[in-house]
């Protein structure tokens, strides 16, 4: 029988906890992807509404296997989480796309790690996607460094696009990546955006000033105080026809090919950028860049909590029918993705926003001790943290990553169901992010 060593650095045992985790896991069947059509009840993604909390304690927590684990019927399909070590083969490219790939192979390898086949969908939106979009960027730039051009052509774009999706498929990625992540072969092409070359660029751009901003991002800093989010979007205008262009496009009620051009225009500037610094530095960078906007935005959907709120509308003390009617709605919230820290706080704030306007007037979270972290798929009570974090593998520890762990920590509650804004940058209200490692998923 397999068995996993657990270590354990504070109070209270988490045993219990961790028995349920893994028989949770022989159990998942059902693994929601991330492109889903939101209802209409899914209230706009926008920080609102409650403070953060302001204290917690922080403790390390590591699991791994000391025994790679057999699934014990062969001959039967294994469930989708269950622990296995990932297929590898050489892949077989179109020789269409005119890339020397081993020169990108430790981001091809990191991004299939990222999203590997077993955790892609649970945590696309946090780790897989950043990096998948941090590669298709750095591709971009590094497909035509012996030229002038800042895209790939649209003649050969599919075939290098397939190229990468096989390479990364060979190390073991999900192939669903491109439409867990929306991101596809015209993404390499620069679309619609009217520049598309080095030289026009450098004419109408301060490059210097892109690349002082852009080159070194420090997350804290820039999720506060953007430095470089706000001069790459400076130069996608630039280079898309400037404002004179989105006024007259307005007016001839086109904005929302406006915002295509803006988009397209934006990717020849992480293109540009690629191009200009080692693609190590251009990856932490623009990893760094998606964490800001990553961090919020609560990804999670939410139905109309229409049994909650008729068993916790009047509540004022512990009720067992309010929490029990609360716990099987947040179980199905538990089914869909890993987020992290602050994405927790958001959704949290959302889902309790919701409540309030339905009449749940009571602070429901404290009564039925909802944590933070309750607001997560169940990964050793495991959220993520709001760092760029990686998916890492090795023969020996399978697949890890880190957590921030915000145990006991008690979800905001919002002071009112109407949006307002929350800030996550106020000092003393950032969570801090003590590691904890996860490992074990092979």
């Amino acid at each position: 029988m397999s068995y996993f060593k657990f270590y354990h650095f504070r109070r209270g045992s988490r045993c219990h906890q961790f028995l349920l985790f893994i028989i949770y896991l022989s159990s998942f069947r059902d693994v929601v992807a991330l492109q889903m059509s939101f209802e209409s009840t899914h209230m706009a993604s926008v920080p609102e509404l409650a403070s953060p909390p302001s204290t917690g304690s922080f403790y390390p927590i590591e699991i791994s296997p000391a025994v790679i684990p057999q699934y014990p019927l062969p001959n039967e399909s294994l469930p989708p989480m269950y622990p296995t070590f990932p297929a590898t083969y050489e892949p077989v490219l179109s020789g269409k796309c005119p890339v020397n790939f081993s020169a990108l192979s430790d981001i091809l390898s990191k991004t299939a790690s990222d999203c590997a086949q077993p955790m892609a969908m649970l945590v696309g939106n946090a780790i897989c996607c950043p990096q998948f979009s941090s590669l298709v960027h750095i591709f971009q730039g590094f497909y035509s460094i012996s030229s002038d051009k800042l895209v790939v052509p649209n003649a050969v774009a599919n075939d290098c696009f397939s190229d990468i999706m096989s390479i990364l498929i060979s190390k073991g990625a999900n192939a669903t990546i491109p439409s867990i992540c929306l991101i596809k072969s015209a993404n390499l092409t620069g679309g619609s955006c009217p520049v598309n070359d080095v030289t026009t660029f450098e004419k109408m751009v301060n490059s210097s000033s892109l690349l002082e901003a852009c080159t070194t991002v420090d997350t804290l800093k820039e999720c506060c105080r953007p430095i470089c989010q706000p001069a790459i979007a400076e130069a996608a205008l630039k280079i898309s026809g400037g404002e004179s262009s989105m006024i007259e496009n307005k007016d001839a009620g086109q904005g929302s090919n406006r915002v295509d051009i803006l988009s397209d225009c934006k990717g020849v500037v992480y293109s540009y950028i690629s191009r200009k610094i080692p693609s190590v530095a251009a990856n932490i960078a623009f990893r760094r860049l998606s964490a800001c906007k990553v961090n919020k935005v609560c990804p999670l959907q939410f139905k109309q909590p229409s049994e909650v709120i008729a068993a916790c509308r009047n509540v004022a003390a512990p009720s067992p029918s309010c929490c029990s009617s609360l716990n099987a709605y947040i179980a199905g919230i538990q089914r869909q993705m890993l987020i992290t820290n602050k994405q927790a706080i958001i959704c949290a704030t959302m889902f309790g926003s919701m409540l309030r306007k339905g009449g749940v007037m009571t602070n429901i979270y404290e009564l039925c001790d909802v944590d933070l972290k309750d607001f997560s798929i169940q990964v050793a009570g495991c959220l993520l943290r709001s760092f760029p974090a990686d998916v890492i593998f090795d023969n020996t520890t399978g697949y890890s990553f880190t957590c921030d762990l915000n145990d006991n920590i008690i979800a905001p509650w919002p002071s009112s169901s109407s949006v307002s804004s929350l800030s996550l940058c106020a000092p003393g209200n950032v969570i801090s992010n003590h590691d904890a490692v996860v490992s074990g998923w092979k």
